[in-house]
């Protein structure tokens, strides 16, 4: 396969990476404002997201989808169970870990902070066509693909949903 960038022509600010990585926080940046009402910021979201999906319900399994450090996950999930949405459980496999679940207050807050981030989402999409947003979403999980990355295997568990 060709490559697609020449390193003696690279020009950074329209690379993929470079625009992705824009996109993404920008889009990041207005999650924050969208949640700031339910007191919330994106990385709270995230968590409420894992969990309300089944995506994970660990703290280290939280630390891989949304891409954080340890010892933040664990201020994050301090934070989260003071704001009473968020509350370890002991593992009954295994009495030295905890599971991560919702209280009724987070899943009561969830549909409302999902409301607000799939807004700034289409906000994000506006102009693209549902077709284009498909295509989208499969040139990523080609790109993770490519990456050899987990999160391409629950992409395609989702696609065959």
């Amino acid at each position: 396969m060709a490559a697609i960038y020449d390193p003696q022509t690279y020009d950074l600010r329209n690379s993929v990476p470079y625009l992705m990585a824009r996109t993404r926080a920008a889009m990041v940046a207005e999650v924050d404002t969208a949640l700031a009402p339910f007191g919330m910021k994106a990385a709270d979201y995230f968590v409420l997201l894992a969990l309300a999906n089944d995506i994970s319900d660990t703290a280290s399994g939280m630390c891989s989808f949304i891409d954080h450090d340890p010892g933040a996950m664990t201020r994050k999930i301090d934070s989260l169970e003071k704001k009473n949405l968020v509350r370890r459980v002991r593992d009954p496999a295994d009495r030295r870990a905890f599971k991560l679940e919702l209280t009724p207050e987070g899943k009561a807050v969830y549909p409302k902070v999902v409301a607000a981030s799939v807004g700034v989402v289409n906000r994000f999409l506006a102009g693209f066509s549902k077709t284009e947003v498909r295509q989208m979403e499969d040139m990523l999980k080609r790109m993770l693909g490519n990456a050899g990355c987990v999160m391409a295997e629950a992409a395609k568990k989702e696609a065959k949903r």
